[in-house]
C-alpha cells in the first residue's frame, strides 16, 4: 500500500486573465485591416472611395478652369501665327479646342454617373490618356521651327512654364495625369535647346528640367494635402458614425433602464401592499399571543415562539419600509416636509428610544451637545431616520461593554454637525464604498449575528444629500467607526432681533397757525397730575 505522502505534489500554475483589448486597440486594428484591404483593391494605393473622390475633384477643377484653358489655347494660337503659317496655327487651335471639349464632356459624364469601382478605374485611364494627348499637342506647337533668336527662345520658355504650371495645378488630384501632360512638353523643349549647341540654350534646358521637377513636386504635395484632407474627413465621418451608434445604444439602454425602474417601482408598490396586509395580521395576532390576553399558554415555550414571531414581523416591516424609502429616494419622489427642527432634541429622543437596546448589550452612550444651538430648517422625519440608522448601526456592531459618543455642534463654516462614534470592530478601507452602496455589506456585517439588509447607511447618506449636507465615514479595523453628517449654514435658523417699524413722516398741515403749532408741541400730561 503506497504512502499518500509519496505522491508528487501537483503544482498549479497561476492562470493569467485573458487580455481584453480596449476600444482604442480594436479601433486601430480595424482601421489597419481596412486600409490593407483598400490598398489591395485599389490601383493607386489609396482607398477606392478616395480614388473616386480624387477623380471627382479633378473633374470639377477641369470644369471650373475650362474658360481659362480655352483662352490660353486661343492666345497661344494667335501668338504662334506670327512665326508659322496662320492656317497651321488655326488648325492646331481647333485641334486643341476639340481635345479640350472632349475632356470637358468626359468630366461632366463622369460626375453624372453613379459611383462604382469598375467605372472609376475606366474613367481614371481615360483621363490619363486625354491628358497625354493634351500634352503632346502642346509639344507639337512649342517645338515648331521658330526663329533662332533669343526672343523666340525666351518666349518658348515662358509658354512652357505657363503650360506646365496650368497643367500641374489642374491635374494635381491625379498625379499621373499631371506627369503625362507636362513631361512631353518639358522633354521636347529641353531637347530642342540642347540641339542648338549654345551655352545659353544649355542653361535654358536645365531650367526647363528644374521647372518640371518643381511643378511635379508641387503637384505631388497638393495631392498629398488633398488626400490627408479626405482621410481626416473620413475619420471624422467614422467617429460621427460611432458616436451616433453609441448614442443609439445608450438611448436604448436608458429606455430599458427606465422601463426596469418603472417595473421595479410597480413591483415594490404592489408587493408592499400584498406583504403589509398579512403582516399586520401576523403582528396583531402574535402580539395577542405574546401578551396572553385570552389566557396563558399551556406550554410556556409557546409564549417565546410568539415573541419571536412578533419580533420577526417587526423586522420584516422595517425592512419593507427601508426598501420603499430607498426606492422613492432613487426615483426622486421623496419629498422633504421642511420645518424648524432642533437637531439636539432629535438626537436626544433617538438616544432615549435606543437606550434600552444599548443597555441590554452593556453599551454606554455618551452625549456631547453644545448648548444654545438654534434650530435648522429641514425634514424632522428624515433627520430622525438619519440618527436612528446611524445609532442602530453603532449599537449593532459595537461589542459588549463598548462605548458610543453622540456629538452635536457647530461646523467651521457655521453649519451644524452630528457625529456618531463607536468602539466597534471597524470597517476595512476598501469596504467603505461597499457599505455605502445599496444592499452593500462588509465582511464584519456578514459575520455579525445581527445581519441587516445593508440599507441604513445608503438611506442616511441619500437623506443628508437631499438636505445639501455632507456624509463622512471614518473607520479603522479593531479601533472603531465614526460617521459625521453636516447640515449647511444656510439651513441654520439663527435668532434675529425683531424688526423695528419706522414711523411714517409727519405731513405738514396746509395752514398751521401759531396756536395750533403751540398746541401740537405742548406735552401731554398724565391724568394723575391733576392738570
Amino acid at each position: 500500500m503506497s504512502n499518500p505522502a509519496d505522491k508528487p505534489e501537483v503544482v498549479q500554475l497561476p492562470v493569467e486573465p485573458p487580455v481584453v483589448p480596449s476600444v482604442n486597440n480594436r479601433r486601430v486594428a480595424a482601421q489597419r485591416v481596412r486600409e490593407a484591404r483598400d490598398r489591395l483593391t485599389s490601383t493607386s494605393g489609396t482607398r477606392p472611395a478616395f480614388d473616386r473622390e480624387l477623380l471627382r475633384q479633378y473633374a470639377q477643377t477641369r470644369l471650373s478652369a475650362s474658360y481659362v484653358v480655352m483662352l490660353l489655347v486661343v492666345a497661344t494660337g494667335v501668338l504662334f501665327g506670327l512665326w508659322m503659317k496662320p492656317v497651321a496655327a488655326a488648325a492646331w487651335t481647333c485641334g486643341m479646342l476639340c481635345i479640350h471639349a472632349v475632356m470637358i464632356r468626359s468630366c461632366r459624364r463622369f460626375l453624372a454617373e453613379p459611383p462604382s469601382l469598375i467605372a472609376t478605374r475606366k474613367w481614371r485611364t481615360r483621363f490619363i490618356l486625354l491628358d497625354l494627348l493634351y500634352g503632346l499637342c502642346w509639344t507639337a506647337i512649342l517645338i515648331h521651327p521658330a526663329s533662332p533668336d533669343m526672343t523666340s527662345n525666351t518666349l518658348m520658355m515662358f509658354l512652357m512654364l505657363l503650360v506646365i504650371a496650368v497643367s500641374s495645378m489642374l491635374a494635381a488630384n491625379l498625379p499621373i495625369a499631371a506627369l503625362v501632360a507636362t513631361a512631353p512638353v518639358t522633354a521636347a523643349i529641353a531637347v530642342n535647346f540642347v540641339l542648338t549647341g549654345t551655352f545659353d540654350n544649355y542653361v535654358l534646358a536645365l531650367l526647363a528640367l528644374a521647372a518640371e521637377g518643381y511643378f511635379a513636386l508641387l503637384a505631388r504635395r497638393l495631392h498629398s494635402t488633398t488626400l490627408d484632407t479626405l482621410e481626416a474627413r473620413a475619420e471624422k465621418d467614422a467617429l460621427i458614425g460611432e458616436l451616433e451608434q453609441a448614442k443609439a445604444i445608450s438611448d436604448e439602454a436608458r429606455h430599458r433602464a427606465e422601463s426596469a425602474n418603472v417595473a421595479k417601482s410597480r413591483f415594490l408598490a404592489q408587493m408592499s401592499h400584498e406583504l403589509r396586509t398579512p403582516l399586520n395580521a401576523i403582528l396583531g395576532f402574535s402580539e395577542v399571543m405574546k401578551s396572553e390576553i385570552f389566557g396563558g399558554h399551556a406550554v410556556p415555550v409557546y409564549k417565546e415562539y410568539s415573541a419571536d414571531i412578533h419580533n420577526s414581523g417587526v423586522h420584516l416591516l422595517n425592512l419593507i419600509n427601508e426598501i420603499l424609502d430607498l426606492s422613492r429616494i432613487e426615483a426622486g419622489r421623496y419629498e422633504l416636509n421642511e420645518e424648524a427642527v432642533s437637531l439636539v432634541h432629535v438626537v436626544a429622543d433617538c438616544h432615549h428610544l435606543l437606550k434600552l437596546r444599548a443597555s441590554n448589550r452593556g453599551i454606554t452612550i455618551h452625549e456631547v451637545f453644545e448648548q444654545g444651538m438654534p434650530r435648522i430648517w429641514g425634514d424632522e422625519r428624515a433627520t430622525r431616520q438619519i440618527v436612528l440608522n446611524l445609532l442602530s448601526n453603532s449599537i449593532k456592531f459595537t461589542p459588549q461593554a463598548g462605548e458610543i459618543w453622540l456629538k452635536v455642534g457647530w461646523t467651521a463654516s457655521g453649519g451644524q454637525y452630528l457625529s456618531v462614534k463607536d468602539t466597534g470592530s471597524g470597517i476595512a478601507e476598501d469596504e467603505i464604498p461597499i457599505v455605502l452602496a445599496s444592499f452593500g455589506q462588509g465582511s464584519n456585517s456578514i459575520k455579525s449575528a445581527e445581519q441587516g439588509a445593508g440599507l441604513g447607511l445608503p438611506i442616511a447618506k441619500s437623506l443628508i444629500d437631499m438636505h445639501g449636507g455632507t456624509f463622512t465615514l471614518k473607520s479603522k479595523l479593531r479601533i472603531g467607526t465614526e460617521v459625521i453628517v453636516t447640515f449647511p449654514p444656510e439651513r441654520v435658523m439663527s435668532a434675529l432681533a425683531p424688526m423695528a417699524e419706522e414711523a411714517p413722516p409727519l405731513q405738514p398741515d396746509p395752514i398751521v397757525t401759531d396756536d395750533k403749532r403751540r398746541a401740537r408741541n405742548k406735552p401731554i400730561m398724565s391724568a394723575g397730575t391733576g392738570l
